[in-house]
This record gives structure tokens, sequence and C-alpha cells, in this order.
């Protein structure tokens, strides 16, 4: 007798496959941008943050002149 036969052999690739499948979504997630930012542009940023508060009207304007240098 082997053990669980056919049962075990299914239950191994069933966890061997959630675990490639699960390794797999981690990386993906894992290679994203921090804070959310993918794909905008320093000028996006930089008006989210005026609209949110964050920077005075005076800051921004400075901030947009180095950026556009």
């Amino acid at each position: 007798m082997m053990g669980f036969g056919f049962l075990g052999m299914l239950l191994f690739w069933g966890l061997f496959l959630a675990l490639v499948v699960g390794g797999m979504v981690w990386l993906v997630r894992q290679s994203r941008l921090p804070g959310g930012t993918s794909g905008k542009t320093a000028r996006q940023i930089l008006d989210e943050r005026l609209a949110r508060g964050e920077i005075t009207p005076e800051e921004y304007e400075t901030i947009r002149a180095k950026l556009a240098e």
C-alpha cells in the first residue's frame, strides 16, 4: 500500500499549484510603485497635493516652476 494514492496526489498538486499562483500574485503586487502613484506624472501628483491642501498655492507655484525647468 502506498498511502493516500490518487487522493494524495491530487492534494499535493493542488497545494503546489495554489502556492505557485499565490507566489505569482504576490510578485505582481510587490512590483507596483509604492504609494499608489503608478503611472502618474510629477505634475499630476503636485496637482493632487494642492487639491488636498497638503501644500499652499505659493509652494505649488514654486515646485511647478522647478518641474518646468
